[in-house]
């Protein structure tokens, strides 16, 4: 695919090939991955600027998300990845594997360091997800800071930079700039910006900024961070759509091959109906979110990875809230169990009466959770949110439609940023096309799964 920039990606291009420090703070699905790589095509082979790149991300979208972004774009199939993950063997393998970007996820972090102690090779690095950098206190950043000296370019992406407060900003600028804006110690960054808020005798619990501090540090570190808010992408369309590819693990890819080779061996492409159909890719979605029902309608979870995927998404929107639709009555069993044991702060509520949906137009709700069957008319939902995470699609391109109006119409002030998480090379990518086809999706579930079993056959 062609890529063609957006005014404010163009931007972001010529800041990131001229600026050898740079905070890109945009929001989630507006293309910062993009914008980085192709600054990295160019900084490594037209300008000679930058040998070794290292990306920092979530282990989710270490695992599939820059890999993926570049293969889909036509210029950027040049560079060459080495992920670096799994066991210390294969990280090291993947250490002295020949590439031009190394990514690994941030868990890792402080044994790379570790790893490389003086000779760290890494002349650019890039931390996706920057506001997971916030806390002054935290192993890996103080690793990154012991080697902050060898890195001759730096970029943080994220689209929330402070997403609990102020103090937030300090840690990620001094992997920046190491203390030239704000400070050379947290300390001295609280004692000048902010007053003690919460507290005891002996501790202080919160600080709260004083007068005029907001607006000083955000004027100090103007030039080195470009922050956007949604109203200033005035040339994007009012709704974007953001793949979210998701790697399933060594073990859940042989989990999935081995129940979809079954299923669609016992099947004949030549006799397969319309039922028939349904009812297998059925079972193949339930297989990428990561539980199937057994014959006696029990969920038997099969793995984490999308859920995984799910909870670092909920992560990268810092506290915005998401309209998230499911599938399968186990996904949002599934989905509300895993969002309890990330966070017992976020608020979480099933759509189910017109107080709900009250409620989340009136911002008292951090995720709403519904199925796009009974959300899809009628209801008003554009005042609580300009997110939407589809955990899971279904073949109705109807449902699907209506399902994303309750935000992306008449009355929405933002732009509206609709996520859908896929299980790279499964039928979670079937759905995906049909629906962007728009074509007569009975048509494209009985293509699909024809060249599923043919496949398997094969």
């Amino acid at each position: 695919m062609k890529f063609t920039p957006h005014a404010y990606q163009r931007y972001c291009i010529n800041r990131l090939l001229t600026d050898e420090a740079l905070g890109l703070f945009l929001d989630m699905g507006l293309g910062k991955t993009v914008s980085t790589l192709s600054a990295v095509l160019d900084l490594k082979y037209n300008r000679f600027a930058v040998n070794k790149v290292l990306v920092i991300a979530p282990k989710k979208v270490s695992e599939a998300t820059w890999q993926k972004e570049a293969k889909k774009w036509d210029h950027l199939h040049l560079l060459r990845f080495s992920t670096v993950l799994g066991s210390a063997a294969k990280r090291i393998r993947a250490l002295n594997t020949a590439a031009d970007i190394y990514v690994i996820n941030r868990e890792n972090v402080v044994w790379l360091v570790d790893y490389y102690k003086n000779a760290w090779p890494f002349d650019m690095v890039v931390i996706d997800e920057s506001s997971s950098f916030k806390s002054h206190q935290a192993k890996r950043f103080k690793a990154l800071t012991h080697v902050r000296p060898h890195i001759k370019r730096i970029v943080e992406l994220t689209g929330t930079p402070a997403p609990n407060g102020l103090t937030d900003l300090w840690a990620q600028v001094f992997l920046l700039d190491q203390g030239e804006r704000l400070e050379k110690r947290i300390g001295q960054y609280r004692e000048k910006y902010f007053a003690p808020d919460q507290r005891n005798r002996e501790r202080v619990f919160s600080y709260a900024p004083k007068p005029g501090a907001e607006e000083a540090i955000r004027e100090k570190i103007a030039d080195i961070c470009v922050s956007m808010k949604a109203e200033d992408y005035l040339e994007l369309p009012d709704l974007t759509t953001n793949v979210v590819p998701v790697a399933l693990d060594d073990k859940a890819e042989k989990a999935y091959q081995k129940l979809e080779r079954e299923m669609l061996l016992e099947v004949d492409d030549a006799t397969i109906d319309a039922g028939s159909a349904a009812v297998l890719t059925n079972k193949l979605l339930q297989l990428c979110n990561g539980a199937v029902y057994d014959e006696h309608r029990q969920a038997v979870e099969i793995h984490t990875c999308k859920i995984e995927a799910f909870l670092e998404l909920v992560e990268g929107l810092n506290g915005k809230p998401a309209l998230v639709f499911y599938n399968f009555q186990h996904d949002l069993i599934r989905i509300e169990a895993a969002l309890k044991s990330k966070d017992s702060k976020l608020r979480v509520r099933r759509l189910k009466t017109a107080e709900d949906e009250d409620a989340w137009n009136r911002g008292e709700i951090d995720i709403l959770l519904a199925h796009p069957a009974s959300a899809a008319y009628g209801l008003n939902l554009q005042d609580g949110g300009n997110h939407i995470i589809w955990f899971s699609l279904n073949w109705s391109l109807e449902l699907y439609q209506q399902a994303v109006k309750r935000l992306h119409r008449q009355g929405q002030k933002q732009k509206v940023i609709n996520h859908i998480l896929s299980v790279l090379g499964s039928a979670d990518e079937d759905v995906a096309a049909a629906l962007e086809d728009k074509s007569s999706t009975q048509d494209r579930l009985m293509e699909a799964l024809k060249a599923r079993i043919q496949k398997a056959h094969g």
